[in-house]
């Protein structure tokens, strides 16, 4: 429960933010027009990001788990890595990409240009949340991406009126910590489910005995979230105390 939670927390939350950034952009540069195209690729990552976590939550050959378990840890470990190194010029970013989607001197290529941008935008957020819960094993699944929907939607909410309270710059440290652990276990995972497959060779079966007790539904691997969850909360514990006393020392240089 707790890693569909957190998952859908951090994806969730990604996705609100990109929204704002599209329709806070379009409404300080007079193009309140467009925001019908923006609606309307919110509308179609929905479908699409529900379509395909239907498709991959009926995928149950070891095979194929294994192969999108590498897909997926491939994917958000290379993601995450690229938020933290590019998170200070995200926004500048994006309203730079979203200009020349919006410039076009056509207000059909223009409105096209918008939804395009925000279906992918958007559409990626929910893709990599559908590789992602694919590789979750627990039975509270439903309760911990109804939890994460609502802390997403109450972070967003603290966000619009608190934004400036917010550090985002640790939350996203914080979680993405978390998502790169749960991408080892993925990987863990991906190798059991390929020696339950036979496709390691002769010791396929050794393999899959000796990770059994380390998958996410064996007697060990269960435990795995609560000790990422514990470590992600002692490293933000620490780094809100040296931030805490950073401020204090710089206020007394003062």
């Amino acid at each position: 429960m707790i890693s569909a939670l957190i998952i859908i927390f951090r994806e969730g939350f990604e996705a609100f933010l990109t929204v704002a950034i599209i329709l806070a952009f379009l409404r300080k540069t007079g193009r309140d027009w467009l925001r019908p195209g923006v609606y309307w690729g919110i509308g179609v990552s929905i479908v699409a990001s529900f379509g395909l976590g239907w498709l991959l939550r009926s995928v149950n050959q070891p095979m194929w788990e294994g192969i999108l378990g590498i897909v997926a840890a491939v994917l958000v470990a290379t993601f995450v890595i690229h938020v933290w190194r590019t998170a200070a010029t995200l926004k500048s970013d994006m309203e730079g990409k979203l200009d020349d989607y919006a410039s076009n001197t056509s207000r059909v290529l223009s409105f096209l240009g918008v939804f395009a941008f925000t279906v992918l935008m958007v559409t990626r957020e929910g893709m990599e949340t559908a590789l992602m819960l694919m590789q979750v094993r627990d039975p509270h699944f439903i309760m911990g991406c109804l939890l994460g929907i609502g802390a997403a939607a109450a972070m967003s909410w603290a966000w619009a009126h608190f934004g400036h309270r917010i550090n985002l710059k640790r939350f996203f440290q914080v979680t993405g910590m978390f998502l790169l652990l749960f991408t080892a276990q993925i990987i863990f995972y991906s190798i059991h489910e390929f020696s339950e497959a036979d496709m390691l060779g002769p010791r396929s079966e050794a393999i899959h005995n000796a990770t059994e007790p380390f998958s996410p539904v064996g007697i060990y691997g269960k435990w795995f979230t609560v000790l990422m969850v514990g470590v992600c909360a002692v490293w933000l514990i620490a780094v809100s105390i040296m931030d805490r006393l950073r401020r204090q020392t710089a206020a007394e240089a003062r």
